[in-house]
């Protein structure tokens, strides 16, 4: 599959939710939280086809508390990824492609995930510049992957700021889990 970026597809919130569904029945309560993050959440936004799940649980470690039962669900867990915060499953075939997260509840890095999503389906405009943003980087994505991820990161850096002040005023929380 190509992995440029797309109109957005109303499509999007059934596809998590038969993968969040499947997820929390086979984690049950080991599961605080299972989140649809990443673009292809918020309405409207064009976004690269690739649906991003957030798992929250009480810790990472031991991994093979919750290992099994994400693997069960069609996932292979990714050993070597550097981000410390998180563990990293990958779709195995013949699944549709997903990265599914899985953070620590109550961390920055998964309330981080979840603030950036809430602030963009509640500022429609700020959503629609950053699909120009990804737009204009989309041809980085079939050369250079971490060069896409680079030149976005000013772009989200600057919204993650207007997040927090945007939750500051409002006293956001993030909602009810997803799944």
């Amino acid at each position: 599959m190509t992995e440029l970026v797309v109109d957005y597809d109303p499509a999007w919130p059934g596809l998590f939710d038969e993968l969040g569904t499947e997820l929390r029945r086979s984690l049950g309560e080991l599961a605080i939280r299972i989140d649809h993050i990443g673009s292809t959440s918020v309405p409207g936004l064009a976004a690269k086809p690739i649906i991003d799940l957030q798992v929250s649980v009480v810790g990472l470690e031991p991994v093979d508390a919750y290992r099994p039962a994400i693997e069960d669900c069609g996932f292979a867990w990714q050993a070597d990824n550097p981000e410390l915060t998180k563990r990293y499953f990958r779709e195995v075939a013949p699944r549709r492609r997903t990265h599914l997260h899985v953070r620590r509840s109550g961390s920055f890095s998964e309330q981080f995930a979840l603030l950036f999503r809430d602030f963009l389906r509640a500022h429609p405009a700020r959503a629609d510049e950053y699909a120009a943003v990804k737009r204009e980087l989309a041809h980085l994505l079939l050369t250079d992957r971490s060069a896409y991820v680079d030149a976005k990161a000013p772009f989200s850096w600057d919204t993650i700021r207007l997040a927090d002040a945007w939750a500051q005023q409002t006293g956001w929380q993030p909602g009810p889990s997803d799944a």
